[in-house]
């Protein structure tokens, strides 16, 4: 028995928002003073590191939920299976559902169970729940989904990862440019001739780590107000990850009994774009390889980072044609790699 991918879908919001957009905005510095340089300057060092040009924003009336759902929706008829037979329904995000103009996470009901609510699904032994394990929330989802189908309690797991990250920005902070709006999800099953989930590794580094990611108030001290907004050290986070990912990948990779030549595609968290090549990079520098061109798919320069939802986002844009250049066949493996908050690092080799 192969436990398999054998849907996805994704929802990418309509509300494209330009580098240009930010151009107005009042930057300032950790202790409140303005930068030295000018919104232009500060916007084009922005895109030569992190290669994003627009990222996507939802829809004032969409909440994190409402994306999860429309890529379900797409996953369920991909797959080409009967909702009613969903045994799981996994939900990796981080701030719940923000409304548009409110500062304030809802997670009551889950947004797993409002996903469930909004496909309609009678079938109570459907479980619903929600994940939070950061941007590496969508895979740690699929190794959860593939321990329930391996050990026989489940047949068919839904795994979404959303976000809306646009709010839960500080419009003073210049990381805020890195966020933005999406949402992902996989159909995993048994089946006899489909793809392979062939290893998986997954690691927290809390002791030193935790933090690297938090909630913070905003640059501009002069706020009255108490609301907190997500903050990172990118320095801490750029070292942690080229230091720690590429170790991890390496370990996954050799416990499936692929060799490094057979690597076809690498679908890494859309986080940064120097930062991502930087872990491949020193991913096959550990097998004594240079990175091969075309490996690592990107869409991160039109979308953003959208946390949890960038690695399923990007795998069914390329599995589905819809990123130029970029395509992967049956039997082709692939890995699966992300890091962020908490903090927790992961990957998957998978055959597909």
């Amino acid at each position: 028995m192969n436990i398999a991918i054998t849907g996805t879908g994704c929802c990418i919001p309509s509300i494209s928002i330009d580098n240009a957009d930010f151009s107005s905005h009042d930057f300032l510095n950790s202790d409140g003073t303005p930068f030295k340089h000018a919104n232009d300057i500060v916007i084009e060092k922005f895109k030569a590191i992190t290669g994003i040009g627009a990222r996507r924003y939802a829809e004032n009336s969409l909440n994190t939920s409402d994306l999860g759902f429309l890529a379900a929706e797409k996953a369920i008829t991909d797959a080409g299976i009967d909702k009613e037979e969903l045994d799981y329904i996994i939900f990796a995000h981080n701030f719940g559902d923000v409304a548009h103009g409110q500062s304030q996470g809802d997670t009551l009901p889950s947004l797993a169970s409002r996903v469930k609510h909004l496909l309609r699904i009678k079938n109570n032994r459907c479980i619903a729940y929600d994940l939070l394990f950061g941007c590496p929330g969508w895979i740690e989802g699929v190794v959860q989904a593939n321990a329930f189908i391996k050990s026989g309690i489940a047949k068919k797991c839904l795994v979404i990862g959303a976000e809306t990250l646009s709010r839960v920005v500080d419009p003073h902070d210049r990381d805020s440019m890195i966020y933005s709006d999406g949402a992902g999800a996989t159909l995993l099953e048994a089946t006899e001739n489909g793809g392979q989930l062939l290893s998986h590794a997954s690691a927290t580094h809390a002791y030193e780590e935790a933090y690297f990611l938090f909630f913070g108030k905003s640059y501009d001290h002069r706020a009255q107000d108490h609301t907190k907004y997500i903050k990172m050290y990118g320095k801490k986070i750029y070292e942690f990850a080229v230091n720690n990912v590429p170790q991890a990948m390496k370990d996954c990779l050799v416990s499936s009994g692929v060799g490094i030549q057979d690597l076809k595609k690498i679908f890494i968290h859309q986080a940064n774009e120097k930062m991502d090549a930087a872990i491949v990079q020193r991913f096959y520098a550990l097998f004594n390889r240079e990175m091969p061109e075309g490996v690592m798919p990107m869409n991160i320069h039109e979308m953003g980072n959208s946390s949890v939802a960038t690695i399923p986002t990007l795998f069914d844009m390329v599995r589905k044609g819809k990123l130029e250049n970029q395509q992967i066949q049956k039997g082709d493996v692939v890995i699966f790699a992300s890091v962020g908050a908490g903090m927790n690092l992961n990957a998957i080799v998978y055959r597909v």
